[in-house]
């Protein structure tokens, strides 16, 4: 049998691990959120996600858009998370469910990462972290990149395309800010 105490330790461990899990993230300054199954899909409709497309998502969290665009859409994904845990479930999950030819997670700072080789870029973080990001996107992405974006917009760039129910925002980079043209 467990004792009073032993349960009471293992509840004090089950709530810190949840603590843990939710807000690590803010130390890298992003923030954990989960991407409901719904604003993935319209994501990746969005941006017209396929097979030769290479998606990285930077702040990868549970996986929610990487997994998908690689089962789904046949793409090659490129997640990218700083927190341990999250990354060896990422790993887990790679391993156990696959794609694992066309996943990879990165354990890294997502401000750190090169982002040339990306087709898109699927991105659900908080505005802070986002206007970190924004002139590195800048910097790297080529011409014909697609920058998909959950609920804020990209100050400065105008999105091409837009799903107002899902608030999802999608931006076509060019080398220069976006615009209205596709």
């Amino acid at each position: 049998m467990i004792a009073g105490g032993e349960i009471a330790a293992l509840l004090l461990l089950a709530v810190a691990a949840v603590v843990y899990f939710v807000f690590a993230s803010f130390l890298a300054g992003a923030g954990y959120q989960p991407a409901f199954p719904a604003v993935v899909t319209s994501m990746l409709d969005l941006a017209e996600v396929g097979p030769s497309d290479v998606v990285y998502d930077p702040g990868a969290g549970t996986g929610a858009i990487l997994f998908r665009a690689a089962r789904e859409r046949g793409a090659r994904t490129v997640g990218i998370e700083i927190e341990p845990v999250r990354v060896a479930l990422l790993r887990l999950r790679r391993y156990l469910q696959g794609p694992r030819d066309r996943v990879e997670v990165r354990w890294m700072n997502l401000f750190e990462a090169d982002y040339r080789p990306a087709t898109g870029v699927a991105v659900f973080l908080w505005p802070e972290a986002m206007r970190r990001l924004q002139p590195i996107l800048e910097a790297q992405l080529a011409p014909g990149s697609r920058v998909v974006r959950h609920w804020h917009e990209i100050p400065g760039w105008t999105p091409v395309r837009v799903d107002p129910r899902h608030r999802v925002y999608l931006y076509r980079w060019e080398g220069r800010r976006p615009s209205a043209v596709v």
